[in-house]
């Protein structure tokens, strides 16, 4: 597995010796004088095949823990990443600011890929969310993944960004595809993930804008529009983009844990 480019294949190795043979990683761990039966032997050989070929993990493992939950991943839709937590945590804010005005927010999710923010986002405050997808595909796997939330709280829309949402909105959370076409990515991603969730065209900011276009008349007044972005030099253009299209609101950038310019918040004036 290091000949795939791994950073930790020891630890790839533990992770997908347990799901094979149905253990848990401690379980791996403490039992080290475990024999292998056969059928175990071969079924791991077989996920150590694919994961040398690049295969990400997530999806050999068919799961991947996003906000403290477990979703189902599959090449249906893009694999959550840790710095797109960051979209939960500002829906969050903007929906107990709301509820602080005694405002029930109507909530929107563009993109929703596999669904972790919108269910993430549901799970923890109880709110509806509307998630809009372009991709069949990831609308079924995200509807598989809404088992996190009881009582109906997502609505799994197909829709081209916004063509099939109706206003007002309170709240617009987007992880759209933001590389630019002609960047070159590792192979477990471009030769795995769905391009349709990952390029954004020739600037890789398109649909950014688009969306930010597209807003404007759908947002209810002290609404707000949470959209992340890629960190090599997006933000400055897409805040800048966003200021003059909402010449009245308050425009940030906000940084993921990891120091990255990762969202660009639109928040318009009540």
């Amino acid at each position: 597995m290091a000949a795939a480019g791994s950073a930790g294949p020891r630890l790839e190795a533990q992770l997908l010796l347990g799901h094979v043979a149905g253990w848990s990683r401690v379980e791996v761990l403490t039992h080290p004088e475990r024999t292998l039966s056969p059928s175990i032997r071969t079924a791991f050989a077989a996920v150590v095949a694919r994961r040398e070929k690049s295969e990400p993990v997530a999806y050999l493992l068919g799961e991947r823990e996003f906000y403290g939950r477990s979703f189902r991943v599959d090449r249906r839709a893009l694999i959550p990443r840790p710095e797109t937590e960051l979209l939960v945590d500002l829906g969050l804010a903007a929906v107990t600011r709301w509820r602080g005005t005694g405002v029930e927010p109507t909530v929107v999710e563009i993109g929703t890929g596999c669904g972790a923010v919108a269910i993430s986002l549901a799970a923890e405050s109880g709110v509806p969310v509307a998630a809009t997808d372009i991709s069949p595909a990831a609308l079924s796997l995200a509807a598989e993944n809404a088992f996190h939330c009881a009582g109906g709280l997502i609505r799994l829309v197909a829709s081209d960004l916004l063509a099939a949402v109706r206003g007002p909105v309170h709240v617009v959370l987007a992880n759209l595809p933001y590389v630019p076409s002609l960047r070159r990515l590792p192979s477990d991603v471009a030769d795995y993930e769905p391009r349709l969730a990952i390029f954004g065209g020739q600037r890789g900011t398109e649909l950014i804008e688009r969306l930010f276009i597209e807003a404007r008349p759908l947002l209810h007044p002290g609404g707000e529009l949470a959209v992340e972005l890629d960190e090599e030099e997006q933000a400055t253009p897409m805040a800048d983009l966003a200021r003059q299209l909402y010449p009245t609101a308050d425009v940030s950038v906000c940084r993921d844990a990891g120091g990255y310019d990762r969202v660009v918040r639109v928040l318009t004036r009540p």
